[in-house]
């Protein structure tokens, strides 16, 4: 079997697929043949015991542009006996020495259709709520959400990571009304550094539809923004997103992944003169329902396309008014929601991007309309870029109507495939870059509780003596002296605390002096006997029972 490089994703057998990066199983997708979660831990465990000693064939997964169907994390490669003998260990073990892990459970456009995403996809206004569901689940101590067109995502720090995944993805079919067998067929599960390496490429735009679009830095930026205001939302993810953040900033500011990018919006607009007879946008009816951030992209585009004419319905009339003022050059009409089927009566080209959550057009409301006009040949197209989606997929049905989602957009990004493979080849150096800068800074987190149990012994140690002490001094003694013989114990113990404090403690920035932290560390937890890291975790997980 070929080696390709690690942190890849592979497919063993009947669509089981599991990470084999060098420190083990980190990425691991489960087919619908696996028996999910069982009281012992999750079931696929002998699943992936037979795909590694039946060492099933690589499977073809190039898309049609020639580019892989999934991101790089997500690739194939064939299980490892040793990743696989992780795995069992994490079962058996379900607490370890290894600290919480970061994992990403999620579906994007690379891996599950648009029918999937809009049934798990959660409203903004939604997002502490399902971060308080998540965090209050026994084995993860902190999560976040990143919901958009493109993708669900949940990311989790997690105590024990196999039960972990169980109960993500528990609540991820509780919240959707999807089977768990059904999520499984489709959900990417990434672990540690896999994980931080997979969101760092979204908002970098590596893993976006459109590579190097910029709207997704901003969804990035919304979830970091909406997290710091739920306890849930914890240190490890609030680090890990900011990383994030700075990781999309320096791929678009240090290379040229932006220039000549395109939007969702833009492709959507790409999409309508591919589909529409010569003279495109410029010559037929253009309707916009919302008026929102995407649609304000439609417009844009849509000018720069030749359109100079076209109605937007929206529920409010200041949005529209304020795109008038912004885009004046163009002739921006109108219509209060009220007007939308008569609006969508009279035009040959329907943009929709609404936050609606049931579809806006149906069979029943759109069946007795009049044809579009024979500037389009007489053919109603619908581009809807809104999950969940805007359009009933049923109206393609309808004579004389065609129905696109976000998901036919891949026909427009297919094209300069070579470039894009150059410009992200670009980027990967500083996402790598910022992922070491990362797990340094998360390494130097170690030493927190060390520091903490270091001056806790020491603290017993001082009030032991400190009352063996005034047991033996004469009853007279004054509070005031007292105090000089307290005070007298704590500089002691301070003074003596104060080296191998110091050499706990760093900043995560120069990976050499983490490594240095962390053999202090260790060395000190041996010295003074601190209890080992099995009995933290456990701790922490019991007390969430």
């Amino acid at each position: 079997m070929a080696t390709m490089r690690s942190g890849v994703v592979a497919p063993t057998f009947e669509g089981a697929f599991v990470s084999s990066s060098p420190v083990g199983v980190r990425g691991l997708r489960i087919g619908r043949s696996s028996v999910w979660g069982t009281s012992r831990g999750l079931g696929a465990v002998k699943l992936v015991e037979r795909a590694v000693k039946s060492r099933a064939p690589r499977a073809d997964m190039s898309g049609s542009d020639g580019l892989p169907a999934m991101p790089p994390s997500h690739t194939i490669k064939a299980a490892s006996v040793s990743a696989f003998q992780e795995f069992q260990n994490a079962r058996a073990n379900r607490y370890t020495k290894v600290k919480s892990s970061i994992m990403v459970l999620g579906l994007s456009v690379h891996t599950a259709p648009v029918e999937m995403r809009e049934k798990l996809a959660v409203p903004e206004a939604e997002w502490p709520r399902a971060i308080d569901e998540l965090s209050s689940q026994n084995h993860i101590e902190e999560a976040g959400v990143l919901s958009t067109c493109n993708r669900f995502e949940i990311y989790v720090v997690a105590v024990s990571w196999n039960r972990g995944v169980k109960e993500v993805a528990e609540w991820m079919s509780k919240t959707s009304g999807i089977s768990v067998e059904d999520l499984m067929e489709h959900l990417f599960i990434l672990r540690d550094q896999d994980a931080t390496q997979h969101l760092f490429r979204v908002s970098s735009g590596l893993d976006s539809l459109v590579l190097g679009e910029g709207q997704i830095l901003a969804q990035v930026k919304q979830v970091l923004k909406v997290g710091q205001e739920v306890s849930g939302f914890g240190r490890n993810l609030t680090g890990l997103f900011k990383q994030a953040i700075t990781a999309g900033k320096r791929v678009r500011t240090e290379t040229n992944i932006s220039a000549g990018a395109v939007s969702v919006s833009s492709a959507a607009v790409e999409l309508a003169v591919m589909k529409l007879p010569a003279g495109g946008v410029s010559r037929v009816n253009v309707l916009i329902v919302g008026a929102g951030k995407m649609s304000k992209l439609l417009v844009k585009h849509l000018i720069s396309k030749g359109c100079t004419r076209m109605i937007i319905v929206n529920r409010s009339e200041q949005r529209v008014l304020d795109l008038q003022n912004e885009f004046s050059d163009a002739r921006i009409t109108y219509e209060p929601l009220s007007e939308m089927l008569r609006c969508t009566g009279e035009a040959d080209l329907v943009f929709t991007s609404t936050s609606s959550e049931i579809p806006l057009f149906t069979k029943e409301n759109v069946g007795n309309l009049s044809p579009a006009s024979q500037i389009s040949g007489g053919v109603r197209h619908f581009i809807d870029i809104s999950v969940p989606r805007n359009v009933a997929a049923c109206l393609a049905d309808l004579p004389g109507t065609r129905v696109y989602n976000v998901d036919d957009l891949k026909e427009v990004v297919a094209a300069n495939k070579e470039d894009r493979r150059r410009k992200a080849a670009d980027a990967q150096v500083i996402i790598d870059d910022e992922i070491q800068n990362f797990e340094a800074w998360r390494d130097s987190l170690e030493t927190v509780p060390t520091i903490k149990k270091l001056r806790s012994y020491a603290e017993r140690i001082r009030q032991s003596e400190l009352e063996k002490c005034l047991s033996k001094l004469p009853e007279d003694i004054t509070s005031k002296q007292k105090r000089a013989v307290e005070d007298l114990s704590r500089s002691i113990v301070n003074k003596l605390l104060h080296g191998p404090m110091q050499h706990l403690r760093s900043d995560g920035n120069d990976s050499k002096t983490v490594s240095e932290t962390i053999e202090n560390m260790q060395a000190l937890e041996r010295m003074f006997d601190l209890g080992s890291e099995v009995l933290v975790v456990e701790t922490k997980a019991k007390g969430k029972k």
